[in-house]
């Protein structure tokens, strides 16, 4: 039995959920998602929630009834509240800025490296060391702040680098004499 399979997932008054079929459409104030959930997955709308069930015993149906839960959370999460990454930049001379629609990153190279803002994403600098992407889809938004981060990971010695805000990193003892 799926223990997070078995929880529902509940809809705030903001969000319009509509299913048809194995497709789940939800719309709220930071815009429509729509995602279509496994087969072997049922889905039923009440008023205030929606649940999630396995449409029969197989393990295929086990295995995706917590999954099509979780994302199905998120996807209503994602209309109604939207989901956030802080990312922090550290090192001498290393800053970021929006510019338009383009994220400048300074990151000790020869050249700025210019990151397009996708469309469906928010970038938002608060300082120049900080860097926060927001938007409704999680998928999205961790995938946008990944790519961001591979332009110059951090690196255990100094810690230089883009890392997650809660990420900590494991420092490295330097050479000894």
């Amino acid at each position: 039995m799926s223990r997070v399979g078995k929880n529902p997932v509940a809809i705030p008054k903001e969000v319009d959920l509509q299913v048809v079929g194995q497709t789940v459409t939800a719309k709220g104030k930071l815009g429509q998602l729509s995602m279509s959930v496994h087969p072997e997955v049922a889905i039923t709308v009440e008023t205030d929630r929606l649940l999630v069930a396995p449409a029969n015993d197989s393990q295929q149906a086990r295995a995706q009834w917590g999954t099509a839960r979780n994302r199905l959370g998120a996807l209503v999460r994602g209309v109604s509240v939207g989901f956030t990454k802080s990312l922090e930049i550290n090192g001498v001379g290393y800053r970021a800025a929006v510019q338009g629609s383009n994220l400048q990153l300074q990151l000790g190279y020869s050249h700025d490296v210019l990151f397009p803002i996708p469309e469906d994403v928010k970038i938002v600098c608060e300082r120049p060391t900080a860097i926060k992407v927001s938007g409704a889809d999680k998928q999205r938004v961790g995938e946008v702040a990944a790519k961001i981060r591979s332009y110059r990971p951090p690196e255990p010695y100094k810690g230089k680098g883009i890392k997650y805000a809660d990420e900590t990193i494991i420092r490295k003892e330097g050479k000894k004499k």
